[in-house]
């Protein structure tokens, strides 16, 4: 029997992400925006998540530090991105957060015991050099941090933490590690809104249904990540979520909204070799896409 193997899963739900700017450009359109589409769109994915953590509590009670690991790291990495993309800039804060990869190498050795091979670490190599051909980084990026980019660079820290902890809980139903996230999200945001004195426009019925979609489309984009990182080890996770930059990349300037050059070309095809080197295994294995069932 064939079954679809976890790192294409895990591709599928980076790329998803990588479209995730798509309905929140659509959401600012309609007057909705930064920490007040998180925590609407959030909150209203609680009405799901808590029912499913209540039906499957035995399953994951006894690795609930994990779990409440995954539900505060996984929301601040959200949370923290969305706000520093809303009030900074950019480019700086994609590839401050992008910086994950490196956390999430260091911590899969540090942490788990995960073996690093020479080929992981010319991918992850790869995977930075591409991010920072594909955001265009000069002598000005590193600059002096702003708040926005210290957001950024926490949210990295964050997302790299969140799949380790996932990759922990390996005793946690899939569905419980899934939406757990969801709840942290919703109340980190809400702090936030309550600190920065940030109060949420009022919105109609026909708004409230696009972002329902708009939740329903994370659910499943969060369930396909959480399942490959579960199933992939942290540090070859973190150099194939990468893919999810080069998705948002090249959509946006399909979409007419970034100019596409040789610079972003270059980044985008290092970004998929060091996808492609990630999946390499030092011991035999079949096809990418399937493996047999014994």
């Amino acid at each position: 029997m064939l079954k679809i193997k976890p790192e294409v899963i895990l591709l599928l739900g980076a790329s998803l992400w990588g479209l995730g700017w798509i309905p929140l450009a659509y959401l600012a359109n309609q007057g909705l925006a930064g920490m007040s589409v998180v925590l609407y769109t959030y909150g209203l994915l609680c009405v799901l998540a808590i029912p499913v953590l209540l039906l499957q509590r035995r399953a994951w009670w006894p690795q609930r530090r994990s779990l409440l690991l995954i539900c505060f790291c996984g929301g601040w990495a959200t949370a923290g991105l969305v706000s520093a993309l809303s009030e900074g800039d950019v480019v700086r804060a994609m590839l401050l957060f992008y910086l994950a990869p490196v956390w999430g190498l260091l911590g899969g050795w540090l942490l788990l015991g995960e073996r690093q091979t020479p080929v992981r670490i010319t991918a992850l190599v790869l995977a930075m050099s591409g991010i920072a051909l594909t955001l265009g980084v000069s002598r000005e990026t590193f600059s002096t941090l702003s708040g926005s980019d210290w957001l950024a660079l926490s949210a990295g820290l964050a997302f790299a933490c969140n799949n380790l902890a996932t990759r922990a809980a390996d005793q946690v139903p899939l569905a419980s590690k899934s939406v757990v996230a969801f709840i942290g999200t919703a109340l980190l945001s809400g702090v936030y809104c309550l600190l920065m004195d940030i109060t949420p426009p009022t919105v109609g019925p026909g708004v409230w249904g696009l972002i329902a979609l708009f939740g329903l489309f994370w659910l499943v984009a969060m369930s396909a990540a959480q399942f490959g990182f579960s199933h992939v080890e942290a540090s070859r996770a973190a150099v194939l979520v990468v893919v999810e930059l080069l998705v948002a990349v090249l959509t946006a300037a399909w979409l007419g909204e970034r100019e596409i050059g040789v610079r972003e070309w270059v980044g985008g095809a290092l970004v998929l070799i060091a996808a492609l080197l990630a999946e390499y295994r030092e011991t035999p294995s079949n096809s990418l896409f399937c493996e047999a069932k014994k």
